[in-house]
């Protein structure tokens, strides 16, 4: 039975609030990013995919979308594709879900506070992803051309 105050982890282990504090409080531990609680990693787990960043910032653009517009604004993500990332993000607590009772169904999607809270750090993330995209693609093409990428060399 789960305790008030748990949290549950990547592996579906209970950890308690205190313990969980404790153990992020530990400083110069050596395998803190290796840990299933380590934040950086469970957060990067969920929100580093290929599009939940896009939503993330869609919505904070928007405000709220339904799903079809979702998936206009993205374009190359798949319906089924889409329904698990914004499972994952109400999951979390990122995004809440409305279902208005209606043919045919109306589903809007709002980011919620803590949604909004990571704002931000997308805007920062675009920007710096803005800035340097000349320099990476730069980078890649040497480094494909130095035949260092398996995918780049032809087979014999």
């Amino acid at each position: 039975m789960k305790q008030e105050g748990t949290l549950k982890s990547a592996t579906n282990l209970d950890v308690t609030i205190i313990d969980y504090k404790m153990v992020m409080k530990k400083e110069n531990s050596k395998d803190i990013y290796s840990m299933d609680n380590c934040p950086i990693r469970n957060v990067l787990n969920r929100i580093g995919d290929k599009w939940s960043i896009l939503i993330i910032d869609l919505l904070g653009s928007y405000g709220t979308l339904r799903f079809n517009e979702l998936n206009h604004h993205i374009g190359s993500i798949s319906q089924k594709m889409l329904t698990v990332t914004l499972k994952m993000l109400e999951a979390d607590g990122l995004v809440t879900r409305k279902l208005y009772p209606q043919i045919p169904p109306k589903v809007e999607y709002t980011l919620t506070e803590m949604g909004k809270s990571m704002l931000p750090s997308v805007a920062m993330l675009k920007d710096w992803a803005s800035e340097n995209m000349p320099a990476i693609l730069k980078s890649r093409a040497q480094y494909s051309n130095q035949g260092h990428l398996e995918t780049d060399k032809k087979p014999d």
